[in-house]
């Protein structure tokens, strides 16, 4: 069974609304979507590196995701995975276990607390 992807922004934006669970390698975040199924999407920021090292961390994404939705993914939920910067040289079987972890606590609803906004003009 193939698990359709998230292609619109707006579906983006909106995923950002639900739960986020951080791991060092990536950030989940999960939100209802109204009956549509199991959905993934991936993002991976221009911070994380050129086009190669960003490339082959959303097939890397990709795959954890296929794997582990059909059972441990929350049912009609959106699930977008954003890249971190320590993500591209873990360990996959690492990342598969904390992907595991991750889906785990969103499913009981235990998302992290809402990150901090950083101060306007602040770089870094």
């Amino acid at each position: 069974m193939t698990i359709p992807t998230i292609r619109k922004r707006a579906d983006f934006l909106a995923a950002n609304r639900g739960i986020r669970v951080a791991r060092a390698g990536f950030v989940l975040l999960a939100q209802p979507n109204g009956g549509r199924g199991k959905r993934f999407g991936v993002t991976v920021t221009k911070k994380i590196g050129n086009a190669v090292v960003r490339n082959r961390m959303k097939r890397r994404f990709r795959e954890l995701l296929r794997a582990a939705l059909p059972e441990a993914g929350l049912p009609d939920h959106d699930h977008v995975l954003i890249g971190r910067d320590r993500g591209v040289e873990r360990d996959f079987a690492t990342m598969r276990g904390e992907l595991a972890e991750a889906l785990a606590r969103a499913a009981a609803g235990k998302g992290d607390p809402p990150r901090r906004r950083r101060p306007e003009g602040r770089k870094g």
